[in-house]
């Protein structure tokens, strides 16, 4: 069980446990004013109860492939403060029709494609795009996101560039934010927002730093300090 200020997020299904790349994502991504918010390979329901606990007015629908994490998900969202605003689908995302579009799609994807797989199956399908591609979140994102909505993710630094050679043509980067270890460690995760080749123009660039040297740095502290207990 992993416990935050205003929720907890048991654990003991999923492949995928609470890591930083989630708690990033979900504490960073634009969904401030959507009306509808879609988590894709929710997990554990981690992001999804981040961004609702973020945008008190949205409805959030989290949808994972994964039997075991719907199960996880499922009891982590009965037990927070939002459970009449969150729903948890079991499915396939390359199938989903859920009827309306979203205002924010947000997602922590697979993303070890090149690399050898794992020998647990349930971790292979977390973190290997062999069942979720970047061509099928790309073209789910297009199908499922609305005209002028926005499309937030993270992903290690050398995936994210094949992530975005991927994306041309079909959506725009808005913004990027290095994720760097220390000041020197070099950018070790980019966190990215979407949006619709309408919106084309400069993407704003910056860097958050974890540790400064001296401890937590203030831009991270100040990212998540509405969720972890230690700030």
């Amino acid at each position: 069980m992993f416990t935050f200020k205003r929720f907890s997020v048991s654990q003991s299904h999923a492949a995928m446990k609470v890591g930083t790349d989630g708690v990033l994502l979900g504490a960073w991504a634009a969904v401030e004013g959507a009306g509808s918010i879609l988590d894709i390979g929710t997990g554990t329901g981690l992001i999804a109860l981040m961004v609702a606990q973020r945008n008190e007015a949205a409805r959030v629908t989290a949808v994972d492939i994964d039997p075991a994490s719907i199960v996880d998900a499922r009891r982590n969202v009965a037990a927070s403060p939002w459970q009449e605003r969150i729903e948890v689908v079991e499915c396939d995302i390359a199938g989903f029709s859920p009827g309306s579009l979203y205002d924010a799609v947000v997602s922590n994807p697979p993303y070890f494609s090149a690399a050898l797989q794992p020998s647990d199956a349930g971790r292979a399908a977390a973190r290997h795009t062999g069942l979720l591609t970047f061509d099928t979140l790309l073209e789910s994102v297009d199908r499922l996101l609305t005209p002028d909505g926005r499309f937030s993710l993270v992903l290690p630094v050398d995936e994210g560039r094949r992530f975005r050679m991927s994306a041309e043509g079909v959506l725009h980067l808005v913004h990027i934010t290095e994720v760097w270890s220390t000041p020197h460690s070099g950018p070790v995760r980019e966190l990215m927002e979407f949006r619709r080749p309408d919106f084309a123009g400069a993407a704003v660039a910056d860097r958050l730093v974890i540790d400064d040297g001296s401890g937590y740095s203030p831009g991270y502290r100040s990212l998540t300090e509405d969720f972890y207990l230690k700030f």
